[in-house]
């Protein structure tokens, strides 16, 4: 994560659609560092200030984010589990790894559209014939960045098997 400046008014780096979508990922021990984030029915409560946490931790480690790349898997409609990768284990906070084949997807509009997107994405699992065992999402940038680049992308992934 980047910090804005008077001159960057930009926080998020643009993404790129076409090396995520429709993709399948191999992961052997990819590393993310956790952190959790407060919801109400789905809805996140202090996602930005988490956000804020885990770019701290970067900051200290002297650290970016591979690709930027922030998973949020809903545990429970009250909780979001948020994974940030990273490069190397980081001392003082929970570290985990994903392995196995992720799939992607990526999806183009507002977030109200996201109960649609999941269908979507159920519908392209199964007729790609992947189980799914997870549903992760990524949402690729902030609101701010996402109007300032004019498109809100919002990946899902799932580890399939």
């Amino acid at each position: 994560m980047a910090s804005l400046s008077e001159t960057n008014l930009v926080c998020c780096p643009e993404f790129d659609p076409s090396l995520w979508d429709d993709k399948v990922f191999v992961w052997e021990n990819k590393r993310f560092i956790k952190d959790r984030v407060c919801t109400i029915l789905y809805m996140p409560i202090n996602f930005g200030k988490v956000m804020v946490r885990l770019n701290k931790v970067l900051t200290k480690a002297e650290m970016v984010s591979p690709d930027w790349l922030c998973l949020s898997e809903h545990t429970s409609s009250w909780n979001m589990d948020i994974y940030l990768a990273v490069d190397k284990e980081i001392q003082g906070v929970e570290n985990v790894a994903f392995s196995g084949n992720f799939y992607c997807k990526v999806y183009e509009g507002s977030y109200n559209n996201t109960g649609k997107w999941i269908k979507d994405f159920e519908q392209i699992l199964k007729s790609k014939g992947f189980d799914k065992k997870r549903l992760l999402m990524w949402y690729t940038t902030c609101p701010k960045c996402a109007k300032k680049y004019g498109k809100n992308y919002v990946a899902i992934m799932s580890q399939v098997g």
